[in-house]
């Protein structure tokens, strides 16, 4: 497979990461509302293509969208109230109660008033035609998922592997569907709910000439749908419990190793199946984005496996996954997609082949540029420009406080690599760096532009297990000194995009 260094459908842009959770909102997290739209005009304005969200999925245990109960399903929370208001769902008097002016995210505060909140408007809500077609176009997924999500509740959402038999196995729990139906319609409604808001946003995105880049984690979580209704795609034992577990060995910056605790696919099994599971899961995530970012990419190559249930994850070890048959048959089913490749970590040269195999474009993170001379993260070392390149992810420090934790080989590294203008910040001269670079597309967090601390933005830390994916974004971000900024810098470099047939595709 050739490498298309125009698969994006369009050369030489840029965009912002931002996650919907950190909009703006009064009711305590971002949501599918005006902030939304408002956002998707401060991209247009400024004249980037782009907008990365994080995953979109539910969230529980730690709060991470990266160990979701259900990886095709939306969060109930990005369910805009104002909008479930305007449709005669919510009185204005429960509107108002919902307000919730948290500095940050509050997930426990959410998972005790939102649930009531969305279940009144479920109780005003008319099954009509629209309603009808979307539960038939979503077929079994759904349904396995709204009876998931009613079991959860019967047992006070705790794992699936603590239910009883009749529920812990999929086909005897779907003969009991019955006695869960008006609970069922609740989460189908959600689904509903969120996929009709979602959608109105994405396309007012689409006229606005911005792409949305959505987000996939690669494993599923032990705890989730995916795995209770598919266990046969999953190592685990007769309990359902997993025999080993994902990871990453110690290093550097973590002595016992990461310990993610997701099941690890049986790829041999998935293999039979012509990897069914995988196109249905791409597939669908094509029904809500333009671009794809599979996070943890090398994974697909090697993966790290700990046996199930270790304390660290010391004792585990590297196996080989079937990336390119599986990427094969992805591409045989579902043509043309357009995804970032999270190619981030251990790159050996296998992963590098399929990387090239696929012709999927990597990603470049100029936060790991300056540790070692002629850095293959450096721009002047990139050899083609089918790249996407970060200053920063949501996984790392802002950088703001990355710059001012550089050691004294690195900055003098950073400084003969960057052009600094007098004043300017290290956050600027970074987006600078990344701009002026012959990467395709180049990727800002929105805290970057904002010039952030950690202690104002950080976003994850990761192998932390509380405390993380709270930031928020102040309602008068978009100042006209900010927005004339990134206009300079996005013209300066050549990647302005002008609504047009090629910011549309």
């Amino acid at each position: 497979m050739k490498a298309d260094n125009r698969n994006f459908g369009f050369a030489h842009k840029s965009g912002i990461l931002m996650p919907v959770s950190s909009l703006p909102s009064e009711y305590g997290i971002g949501s599918f509302g005006k902030e939304a739209f408002a956002f998707v005009d401060f991209l247009a304005e400024t004249g980037q293509t782009c907008w990365q969200v994080l995953p979109l999925n539910p969230t529980a245990y730690g709060d991470s969208p990266y160990q979701s109960p259900a990886s095709r399903a939306g969060s109930p929370y990005y369910i805009d109230i104002d909008l479930l208001t305007a449709d005669g769902l919510l009185t204005e008097e429960e509107k108002d109660e919902a307000k919730f002016s948290g500095k940050r995210v509050d997930y426990g505060h959410l998972f005790v008033h939102r649930d009531p909140l969305l279940r009144k408007a479920f109780s005003r809500f008319q099954k009509d035609s629209a309603y009808e077609a979307f539960c038939e176009e979503q077929g079994g997924w759904l349904s396995d998922y709204a009876l998931f999500m009613a079991l959860k509740v019967h047992y006070q959402y705790r794992p699936w592997t603590e239910w009883k038999a009749e529920h812990k196995e999929i086909a005897c729990a779907r003969t009991h569907a019955a006695e869960f139906a008006g609970e069922m319609d609740f989460w189908r409604w959600v689904q509903y709910t969120f996929r009709t808001q979602w959608q109105r946003l994405h396309e007012y995105a689409q006229s606005r000439g911005v792409l949305i880049i959505g987000d996939m984690p690669i494993y599923a979580a032990h705890d989730s749908v995916d795995v209770w209704r598919a266990r046969e795609q999953f190592l685990l034992d007769a309990n359902g419990n997993p025999t080993v577990v994902a990871g990453f060995p110690p290093d550097g910056f973590s002595p016992d190793g990461q310990l993610w605790g997701n099941p690890i696919y049986d790829w041999k099994q998935m293999k039979r199946d012509g990897f069914a599971w995988w196109i249905d899961r791409i597939g669908a995530a094509f029904e809500l984005y333009d671009i794809l970012r599979i996070d943890h990419f090398i994974g697909f190559e090697n993966f790290y496996a700990v046996p199930y249930p270790s304390k660290t994850a010391r004792n585990g070890k590297w196996n080989k996954a079937p990336g390119k048959a599986l990427f094969a048959a992805v591409k045989k089913a579902l043509p043309r997609l357009k995804i970032i490749a999270e190619d981030l970590g251990v790159v050996t040269e296998d992963v590098r082949k399929l990387l090239t195999f696929t012709g999927f474009p990597g990603m470049k993170m100029l936060h790991f540029a300056f540790y070692e001379e002629d850095s293959e993260n450096l721009p002047r070392m990139y050899t083609s420009d089918n790249w996407v390149v970060y200053t920063a992810s949501h996984d790392s420090d802002c950088t703001y406080t990355w710059g001012q934790s550089l050691n004294a080989e690195a900055m003098e590294r950073f400084c003969r690599e960057c052009l600094v203008e007098e004043g300017q910040s290290i956050p600027w001269v970074l987006i600078e760096l990344a701009m002026g670079s012959r990467a395709n597309l180049a990727m800002v967090p929105m805290q970057d532009y904002l010039e952030l601390s950690n202690e104002e933005g950080r976003m994850n830390v990761p192998s932390v297990a509380h405390g993380n994916w709270s930031w928020r974004l102040d309602a008068d971000y978009a100042t006209d000194e900010l927005k004339k900024k990134i206009i300079r810098v996005t013209h300066k470099n050549g990647r302005y995009a002008e609504k047009s047939k090629e910011a549309n595709v």
